[in-house]
């Protein structure tokens, strides 16, 4: 457990090294050699939420104290538990899938569709990678004794992926989307450790590896946005409802 310990903060290190290297870089270039791209500067203030919940879920796998509080909010939740609930299978694409929805309903992105695919693929693929690894190489058990790749929580991790999408796209229209979005991760959160798959830790890392990779995403985008500019773009967005599932069609043409 130690050396998983030891792994993922390392892991957190070389997530957060690159971007303020390139930071650092930035600031001792000259103003009218810069690209106005991504070297401007990296907003280091957005490290600071995702890093104290990996943080925190990290340190969790070590400290008695923390691992006490796992077990203590798992009994009160369990007292309160009236059967599952799987609506957190869902609710975790929620946050992608209004990043691109919302437009058809006359909400305005900040980004055109390109720009919006690229962000939620990066996001997405380096959440899942950093998951899906961390998953592979860990031991701790799921509440429900179900399986030992409890750490750290994938739905809620790209619950959180989205919910920044959201938050990034939206905020300036109204910061209701973006609380919106995270009100949904925070609930596809607490379901997880509700139907008894994930620790309140494992919840917390999930949580800050969506939205560090989401950050990381946007702040990749400069780097290639002129690619990503468009002029011109037809799609339709048809949300829909057979009686036992919601369905989504979607069609693009750039």
């Amino acid at each position: 457990m130690r050396n998983l310990a030891s792994s993922l903060f390392l892991l957190l290190s070389v997530l957060i090294a690159p971007l303020s290297s390139m930071a650092q870089a930035d600031s001792i270039m000259p103003k009218d050699s810069m690209r106005p791209t991504f070297f401007k500067r990296v907003p280091y203030k957005g490290l600071i939420v995702p890093a104290a919940l990996m943080t925190y879920g990290i340190v969790a796998l070590e400290s008695h104290y923390l691992i006490g509080q796992n077990h203590q909010i798992k009994t009160e939740i369990n007292e309160h538990s009236r059967g599952k609930f799987t609506a957190d299978d869902f609710s975790q694409y929620a946050g992608t899938a209004a990043t691109f929805g919302l437009e058809a309903f006359g909400v305005q992105p900040k980004h055109n569709i390109k720009q919006r695919l690229f962000t939620a693929a990066v996001a997405h693929a380096i959440m899942a990678t950093t998951v899906y690894t961390i998953k592979n190489t860990g031991t701790v058990w799921r509440p429900d004794s179900s399986a030992n790749n409890s750490f750290p929580s994938g739905h809620t991790a790209t619950a959180f992926v989205g919910a920044e999408l959201m938050w990034q796209e939206y905020k300036d229209q109204s910061i209701w989307y973006g609380v919106a979005g995270y009100a949904v991760a925070a609930g596809t959160g607490f379901f997880r450790m509700y139907n008894d798959k994930h620790w309140f830790s494992d919840v917390a890392m999930g949580a800050g590896i969506g939205i560090l990779s989401t950050k990381i995403a946007y702040w990749l985008l400069p780097l290639v946005e002129d690619k990503l500019q468009t002029h011109k773009r037809n799609y339709v967005f048809m949300p829909g409802y057979n009686g036992r599932q919601a369905t989504v069609a979607a069609s693009l043409r750039f």
